[in-house]
């Protein structure tokens, strides 16, 4: 296993960013050719809100997995959910995650809508069930 962390500091390092997507996927095929693993990871710009990563590397990438912060309830929380995996079924939920002597992923995060925003806004009980009855038509 080979774990990039960060990506940001490679793309630093490097004299030529214009070929930098070129070397990653040199580098990820090598690795995939000797059977191993690579996990990269990339520090978005910003904290909350609209976070950019400075290069977009989802092409190379089998699985890509994205945490958040949001602000709920007046603390700092994170969010995790998967945007992309080529293989198997994809989760399709935002769930919060926690980091507190070891790693736990809660349920997903119904009550709120716009948790990729930063700032999310409680659902209320018609709009709950009204994603129900969409969600039965189906």
């Amino acid at each position: 296993m080979v774990y990039l962390d960060s990506l940001n500091e490679y793309l630093h390092s490097m004299g030529e960013e214009r070929f930098l997507n070129l070397q990653l996927h040199e580098l990820l095929t090598y690795l995939n050719q000797h059977g191993i693993v690579t996990m990269l990871v990339i520090t978005p710009h910003g904290l909350l809100g609209n976070m950019r990563n400075p290069i977009d590397v989802t092409y190379l990438a089998d699985t890509v997995v994205t945490l958040q912060f949001f602000e709920a309830h007046g603390a700092v929380h994170k969010a995790v959910w998967v945007i992309k995996k080529r293989i198997g079924t994809h989760e399709r939920t935002i769930r919060e995650l926690s980091i507190d002597g070891g790693i736990s992923v809660g349920p997903p995060l119904v009550e709120f809508r716009g948790v990729l925003t930063g700032v999310p806004a409680l659902v209320s009980d018609e709009d709950r069930s009204n994603r129900r009855v969409d969600e039965h038509k189906r």
